[in-house]
Parts: structure tokens; sequence; C-alpha cells
């Protein structure tokens, strides 16, 4: 054999440890999306425990504002759907747009009801509505960053995805941009 052949065969050898190395680094990125899930998961099932039980707490006092009610319901039901469409894969663009929305709406229906609690200083100041409320608030605070650590891994799994030459392997086996919350 040739100089050149030993070159030509090292340059192969040299660029399929490159693509397997590439590959793994992406895979193991996109895992790290999983285990970031896995941590808000748990906190966006906490909230909505807590959200349920605050809903029972209050509703049977505040009947007249059953459309907030009703609305928070409605929110927490979607965001607790959307966050089941994000388990499998929560580095597809798709389920964990839909969880983003549900998740504002979510918020914004939350903000409606502990604005409304804020009215009602009879409601917060029996122990039970108030406890519950500050076990709310301090979940929210985790889910904050929980998600901030979210973004944070779909953040560098995007820019691995994006970087020469990575890209053009990322493109021949189907990685997708992640998308954040």
């Amino acid at each position: 054999m040739t100089i050149w052949s030993w070159a030509g065969v090292a340059g192969a050898a040299l660029l399929f440890f490159w693509g397997i190395g590439a590959y793994n680094r992406l895979m193991s990125l996109r895992n790290v999306i999983g285990e970031a899930f896995v941590q808000l998961d748990a906190h966006l099932k906490d909230r909505g425990e807590v959200c349920d039980k605050l809903l029972a707490a209050v509703a049977p006092r505040l009947s007249s504002e059953q459309a907030t009610f009703d609305a928070l319901a409605s929110a927490q039901a979607e965001s607790q759907a959307a966050a089941l469409a994000s388990r499998s894969k929560p580095w597809a663009p798709d389920p964990v747009g839909s969880l983003a929305v549900a998740s504002a709406l979510h918020a914004a229906a939350l903000t409606r009801l502990l604005s409304l609690l804020d009215h009602q200083p009879e409601l917060r100041s029996e122990t039970e509505i108030d406890g519950l409320v500050s076990e709310l608030k301090l979940i929210e605070r985790q889910r904050a960053f929980a998600r901030q650590v979210f973004n944070q891994a779909v953040g560098q799994y995007n820019e691995a995805l994006h970087q020469f030459p990575t890209r053009v392997l990322a493109n021949l086996y189907g990685f997708s941009e992640a998308r954040s919350l």
C-alpha cells in the first residue's frame, strides 16, 4: 500500500470516529433535556395537585367567581395533557410548544385566582387557604428554576446542533431543533 492509501484509510477512520462522537454528543445533550424535563414535570404535577386543593377549598365560598374557577380548571387540564404529550419526547418542538401555551394560560388563570384571593382577606386569613397559597408560590418558584434548567439544556443542544460540521450529521440522522419553554 502506498502512503496515499494509508492516508485515505486514516482519513476515513477519522471521519467515522468523528461521526460516532458527534452522534453520541447530540444524544447525550438530548438526554440532558429529558432529565431536566423530569424535574419540571414533577413541579407541574405538584402545582396541579395544590391548585386542585385550593379550588376545592375556595370554590364553595366564592360561588360568584365560577368563571375564574372554570378557567383555572380548564387551564390545569390543558397543562396536564400537554405535559403528558411532552413526556415521551421533551426535545420535540410541537408537544413542548403546546406545553408552553398551556403553561401561559395556566399562569394567567392562577394569577386571576390569587388576585381574587388578595381581595378576600377573610379567606386568606384561614390557615388552610393561606397554607395552600404559600405552598403554591413555593412550587411556582421551584418550577421557574426547573424551567430555566430545561431551557439551558435546550439551548446547549440547539447550539451543538447548529455547529458545523455536526449540522451535516444532524440532518443525516434526523436531529431537529428543540423548543424551550
